[in-house]
């Protein structure tokens, strides 16, 4: 699978189940898309860039690790957007 805030989700699951779930980084699959990016498209190019021998699979973020990341990222998106939101306020 791509790698995505629900792959991680995903994943976690099918492992769960007792399968082997790999999540491939979106910039390793990103250079095997040929046309525009769709659903279908984006399946084959992740088959071709699974098959390959040399690529590097992301490990699958657990709960807290997800939570952690979601918390770092509001703190650090919120206040650049409360500073932009409050200049657009006032004038």
């Amino acid at each position: 699978m791509e790698a995505c805030a629900g792959s991680h989700f995903m994943a976690r699951r099918i492992s769960s189940l007792g399968h082997e779930a790999r999540l491939i980084s979106p910039q390793f699959v990103r250079s095997f898309v040929k046309t525009n990016k769709n659903d279908y498209v984006d399946a084959g190019a992740i088959c071709e860039a699974a098959s390959r021998p040399s690529m590097r699979f992301v490990q699958p973020k657990t709960e807290n690790q997800q939570a952690m990341h979601c918390i770092k990222e509001c703190l650090t998106t919120f206040p650049a957007n409360f500073i932009t939101n409050g200049a657009e306020h006032r004038s």
